[in-house]
């Protein structure tokens, strides 16, 4: 941290001496800074100099350039057993949480880093933006900072993915879960979706468990499958409180979870190794600034005045499930990059004014409404029995009513009938 003020003072030093060398060495006071554009002109020297400052210093993983090339040439590189067991044994030293070797976790190195390595080459390149957040919570609260790999279990360092079981967020937090972390949710907003809220949630809870059952297994089992059912499995086992030997007792995802989270951490510590590297860019946590707002704010107006994708803005702000931030009179969040938040500042009185003329809002948000819905790639046939109807198989396999219609090419009215034979798409 020395380091980094040092290095910022440098900077700053830097940009004052440009500015005291300009117009023939004359210093530019704040008094003589007459209009917006000799601000925004100061903002881009600092916003330069704090990119070169913070350019790859958030790069954690290995350099293509240090990997040899008969592992660069191998799609999918596989070793003997020996050698996993003793990387994670390595790693075992390294981190209070305990890291075994076995088979149970090669199943998930090889799910992970054979057929799902697309999946971590994405986790990897949002790693830029989350893992620091990340860090920093972890670091306030006491934890190892190995649990950032949790998330990457959790939810692929999606802040909008839901699971079967209506998980949401990076962190996958239940709402009855949420709630008891002060994690709102309204039609409007999902804060289990907020980075920043949503993780210092989950370091409470994460030491919560730690502090209830003393072993880190066992608080990462607590956290997907609740300390009640670990309690209830340590009881029917007779007292057993060592995981390995607890698993027996625990359902089917509970003895996936701890072999999982092991696995992730291996295949990220030694991504290089198994020719693992990011393909896409995700903006580095360092390059972003928050700034509280009153709503009523479009996303998409947002994005037109400073200039800046849609999706990517949409991204950086997830909390707000249309896209909208909402007028309840209260301040919000809303995450920049750091180099347009001058500009958000400089034109705020014009964003306020185009959205007060804005009189469809309330008919038209639902327009941006970010459902996220996993891919559909997956096909059954069901087979139509007595009681079914369209709707019950529309809750049944998630869908909507005109999908069933679409997928099995049926008239606007047709009846079902005992027997019929249906297409549908699952994820």
């Amino acid at each position: 941290m020395s380091r980094i003020i040092l290095v910022l003072i440098s900077q700053l030093v830097f940009i004052l001496s440009l500015f005291a060398n300009n117009d023939g060495g004359k210093t530019i006071s704040a008094t003589q800074v007459e209009n917006k554009s000799d601000y925004t002109s100061i903002y881009v020297v600092i916003d330069n100099s704090l990119n070169k400052l913070c350019d790859s210093a958030n790069i954690w993983w290995t350099s293509k350039s240090m990997v040899s090339d008969s592992i660069l040439n191998t799609t999918s590189p596989v070793y003997p057993t020996y050698i996993y067991e003793q990387r994670i044994n390595y790693l075992n030293e390294l981190s209070p949480i305990k890291f075994n070797y076995n088979k149970h976790v090669q199943v998930y190195i090889d799910a992970y880093g054979l057929r799902n390595r697309d999946k971590l080459k994405l986790v990897m390149s949002k790693s830029t933006y989350y893992f620091p957040i990340f860090e920093e919570y972890l670091s306030r609260y006491g934890l190892p900072l190995e649990l950032k790999y949790l998330a990457a279990v959790e939810s692929a360092l999606d802040p909008n993915a839901i699971s079967k079981s209506g998980a949401v967020g990076l962190w996958q937090f239940m709402k009855p879960t949420g709630d008891l972390f002060d994690l709102r949710v309204t039609s409007y907003i999902d804060e289990r979706r907020d980075v920043y809220k949503s993780t210092d949630a989950a370091c409470r809870y994460l030491k919560y468990l730690f502090n209830t059952f003393g072993d880190w297994q066992l608080a990462l089992v607590a956290y997907n499958g609740g300390p009640g059912t670990v309690k209830k499995a340590i009881a029917r086992s007779g007292g057993k409180t060592d995981y390995w030997e607890l698993r027996p007792y625990l359902s089917n995802e509970m003895q996936s979870y701890v072999p999982a989270f092991i696995a992730m951490n291996y295949l990220m510590e030694y991504h290089a190794e198994h020719n693992i590297f990011p393909e896409k860019e995700f903006i580095e946590a360092y390059k972003t600034d928050t700034i509280q707002v009153f709503g009523p704010l479009r996303i998409a107006q947002i994005s037109q005045t400073v200039n800046y994708n849609l999706e990517k803005l949409k991204a950086l702000n997830p909390v707000y499930l249309y896209s909208y931030i909402p007028a309840d009179g209260k301040y919000h969040p809303l995450v920049l990059p750091h180099e347009l938040t001058q500009i958000f500042l400089d034109n705020n009185e014009e964003i306020y004014a185009a959205q007060a003329k804005d009189s469809t809002i309330a008919d038209s948000v639902s327009n941006d409404y970010q459902v996220v819905r996993k891919e559909r790639n997956n096909v059954v046939y069901h087979n139509v029995v007595s009681g079914d109807n369209f709707f019950r198989l529309a809750m049944r396999y998630n869908c909507s009513v005109a999908e069933i219609y679409k997928w099995n090419q049926l008239p606007d009215n047709y009846m079902l009938k005992i027997g019929d034979r249906l297409k549908l798409f699952v994820e």
